[in-house]
């Protein structure tokens, strides 16, 4: 019976971790796949969404949902979603939602491509001008990324049967209306205050698939199942930060700075190490320009440079400086550091490398403590002796002495001079000395 008991609880354990849809433990097949997607688009979220479409074809889901919030994100991150969307052998829905939300820039596109195109009462959608993000050919480069912008966003208004001229409009004009002119427009299919009314409303409409077969919605009494990201995925769109991108990578800098001027702990180092990749993953997941990059890397050599050449701190300064700039220019469109996070953590890192600087200074300066060098100027008083030859304790151990010119005796104050090799070369202390 507890071999039983232990089996039933494995399986049941193997089943919660395997991600086990409802549909193989024999809930009906009238079931909607529901993503949340809140937040920039990204590399992550065009991973989470093209999986949520797999499986949604996979195990025979009646839909596959995506509740949209977004400001937009990266193009090539939107076009994977929306060519998993336009091949997609099972219905899609984009809903934006919830009051408040928009689906903007390149969460315009996204629900553009959907089968179905739903937005909640004081949604937005729209603004999807595209915005380069290595600030370089000019004019001419522009005009040609919006033409191309422009031209995909017509092609799936056409293949979706929605508003061309609206499509167009939001990319040359970065156009955005609300949900009820949306409708209005055929830009998006209808307004629902909710899931479950917009489940309701589809119930019994025809889309047709990739494949070209129709399919009618049955979604009225469908059931709802999250598609949630694994824990991995999540820890890489937490990282999809930029102000935390940001955060590591300078606290991961101040941390490796501390460990340069008071090398030996390690703590320092293995958390900057930590924070740094971190912060690099981060910046593989956002886009990134390459001045920002180099800035990053020049105020972290700045800060280096203050730990050997400590004065007033000019090189803080500078590091400071490049790496204010890097916080403004790493990154472009809805991605971007907060300022209330940026100027504060300037500060606070160009101060600690000012006192890392003025640590090191002091060490460099102290006089040492350890080895033969640190052994001489010690006093100590004889406690056996037999000629010019004795022993007594310093710094804890047992030593031989030998007096360097004049015999030794017991209780004699004496004063390390020389170190030869296991013995302590030594001279009396005058008595104004002890």
């Amino acid at each position: 019976m507890r071999a039983l008991m232990l089996l039933l609880g494995a399986l049941g354990l193997a089943q919660s971790l395997g991600g086990v849809d409802p549909v193989a433990r024999g809930v009906p097949a009238e079931s909607v796949l529901v993503a949340q997607v809140d937040g920039p688009i990204t590399s992550v979220v065009a991973d989470h969404v093209g999986e949520g479409v797999r499986r949604a074809e996979s195990n025979d889901y009646a839909a596959f949902l995506v509740e949209l919030d977004t400001p937009g994100g990266l193009d090539v991150s939107m076009r994977d979603i929306v060519q998993a969307f336009l091949g997609a052998e099972v219905p899609v829905i984009v809903y934006v939602t919830p009051s408040g939300a928009r689906a903007a820039s390149a969460g315009a596109l996204i629900t553009l491509s959907a089968h179905v195109a739903a937005m909640a009462p004081g949604t937005t959608i729209g603004a999807a001008t595209p915005v380069r993000l290595d600030g370089e050919g000019g004019g001419e480069v522009e005009r040609k990324v919006i033409e191309d912008a422009a031209a995909f966003a017509v092609s799936v208004a056409q293949q979706r049967g929605r508003n061309v001229d609206f499509a167009e409009d939001m990319v040359r004009e970065g156009r955005a209306v609300p949900a009820p002119e949306a409708v209005e427009l055929s830009a998006v299919d209808l307004l629902a205050a909710d899931r479950a009314e917009l489940l309701r409303a589809i119930d019994g409409d025809t889309v047709v698939l990739a494949s070209g077969a129709e399919t009618v919605l049955r979604t009225a009494n469908a059931s709802a199942v999250d598609h949630e990201m694994g824990m991995f995925t999540k820890l890489r769109q937490l990282l999809a930060n930029p102000t935390l991108a940001f955060l590591l990578i300078s606290l991961g800098g101040l941390a490796l700075i501390f460990e340069l001027a008071n090398p030996g702990a390690s703590v320092g180092g293995v958390i900057g190490v930590v924070m740094l990749a971190l912060g690099f993953v981060s910046l593989a997941v956002l886009p990134v320009q390459v001045a920002g990059v180099l800035l990053v890397v020049l105020a972290l050599a700045l800060f280096a440079a203050e730990l050997f050449t400590p004065g007033i701190g000019a090189f803080a300064g500078g590091g400071a400086i490049a790496l204010a700039a890097a916080g403004l220019m790493l990154f472009e469109g809805p991605f971007e550091v907060e300022p209330m996070v940026l100027w504060p953590t300037v500060v606070v890192v160009a101060a600690g490398t000012v006192l890392a600087g003025r640590l090191a200074l002091r060490a460099r300066r102290a006089a040492p403590i350890t080895g033969d060098t640190g052994m001489i100027g010690q006093h100590t008083v004889v406690d056996e002796a037999e000629g010019h030859s004795g022993r007594a304790q310093v710094e804890g151990a047992w030593w031989n002495l030998r007096g360097h010119d004049q015999p030794l005796h017991a209780g004699q104050r004496v004063r390390v001079v020389e170190v030869d090799g296991l013995t302590l070369i030594v001279e009396a202390v005058a008595q104004e000395e002890k």
